[in-house]
This record gives C-alpha cells, sequence and structure tokens, in this order.
C-alpha cells in the first residue's frame, strides 16, 4: 500500500476581500482518481481548493483556497507519503497588490499587474526523494501532445498526464498517459471515474511497483 497525495479543484487568488481569479476546475477527477486510489487499497491525502464535490470518506482531506496554500498544505503531506498526483488547477496568475477594501466603480478602467503564482508539482518534483514518485496534469488548448512532454521533462515528473480544455468541468476526460521519457502508454477515454481507475493502473505498474524497490 501506497500513501498518496492528490491534488485536486482550483484556487482562487483575491484581487480584492470580495473579488478572485479563478478557473472552472470541479474536482470531480480529483475525486475520481482518490476513489480509484482507494479502491486499489492506498492510503489518500487529499489537498482540495474550494469544490461542490464530496471526496470518499477514507480519504484525509485538507481544504485549501489560495495557490501558496496548497502548496504548502501539500509539501507537508507529500514529506511523509510516496507519491503525489497534481490533478488540481491552480490559479496561475496573482495581484501583485491585493486591495484591502472592495474596489469602487468610478465609471474608469482600471489596470491590475498579476505575477506567476509558485509551480507546486515542479516546486515538489524539484525535491523529491529517489523513494518518491510525482505524476502532472498537463491541460491545454493546442499542440496538448507535445506540450505535455515539454512538461513533462520541464517538471522533472515521473508521469505526465495530458488533457485539452475540454475536461474543464466535465463529466468525461480524454487523457494520453506518457511516461519520464516520452514513452505514451495508453490513451484513456469515457467517464472520469473509468478514467481514473485506468489512470491508477498505471501508476501502480509504472511507479508503484518500481519504487517499492528503490
Amino acid at each position: 500500500m501506497a500513501h498518496i497525495v492528490i491534488t485536486s479543484g482550483p484556487t482562487r487568488q483575491y484581487l480584492d476581500p470580495v473579488r478572485y481569479l479563478t478557473n472552472a476546475s470541479s474536482g470531480r477527477m480529483g475525486a475520481s482518481l482518490v476513489q480509484a486510489a482507494l479502491d486499489l487499497g492506498h492510503q489518500v491525502t487529499v489537498v482540495s481548493g474550494p469544490v461542490s464535490v464530496e471526496y470518499p470518506q477514507q480519504a484525509k482531506v485538507v481544504w485549501v483556497t489560495t495557490t501558496q496554500e496548497m502548496l504548502e498544505a501539500t509539501r507537508i503531506a507529500f514529506s511523509t507519503a510516496d507519491g503525489l498526483i497534481g490533478s488540481a488547477a491552480p490559479c496561475d496568475y496573482m495581484p501583485e497588490h491585493v486591495q484591502t477594501s472592495k474596489l469602487q466603480k468610478t465609471g474608469n478602467d482600471i489596470t491590475i499587474h498579476l505575477k506567476e503564482t509558485p509551480d507546486i508539482v515542479a516546486t515538489l518534483a524539484a525535491s523529491k526523494l529517489p523513494k518518491q514518485w510525482v505524476v502532472a496534469f498537463a491541460l491545454e488548448t493546442e499542440d496538448v501532445r507535445f506540450r505535455a512532454i515539454v512538461k513533462l521533462s520541464r517538471k522533472a515528473c515521473d508521469m505526465i498526464i495530458s488533457n485539452s480544455a475540454q475536461a474543464m468541468n466535465s463529466q468525461e476526460n480524454n487523457v494520453e498517459v506518457i511516461l519520464k521519457g516520452g514513452t505514451i502508454l495508453d490513451q484513456l477515454h469515457g467517464p472520469k471515474p473509468l478514467v481514473a481507475h485506468g489512470i491508477l493502473r498505471l501508476i501502480d505498474k509504472h511507479l508503484i511497483a518500481q519504487h517499492a524497490n528503490t
């Protein structure tokens, strides 16, 4: 049995006390991966942004809001875990300055300067132990396979799951599972629970079993 950390859902980056940047991630893929991991007998810790989906009761759930909070909570959980599946869709940008009071409409346009948030998967993969493994998700709108393979290398992951933007807030997913080095292991399509079980079987075979002997 492995202890797997799974990130799930979106994060929010606030502009002022009531407005924020986010995306349409529902957390369905994350919840499906959690159930698939549990069904295979693994221990699961979920680090989740704000979602309306429910996670299985057997999993430990850590709730966060911002990308920075997700990074810190995932770092803590991953420090004692065997592997990480980064299925969350963290907000990639945050305002340079967060207003302490609500922005008021004045009839004039405003300019907001954004900066990148930390890359959670890349940060944790860069410091993983030899016995640990990291799986990333790559959601793209074009050149999906090519960009996924680039991310696989750049983020120093052991496996990446490529999917298109159509997966966002959808009941189904269409993915390619790509192993470190660029080997395409499988293409999976269908309801997210079905796809999630296929992904976990490949993780079991190519990562968990291999690292058990490390």
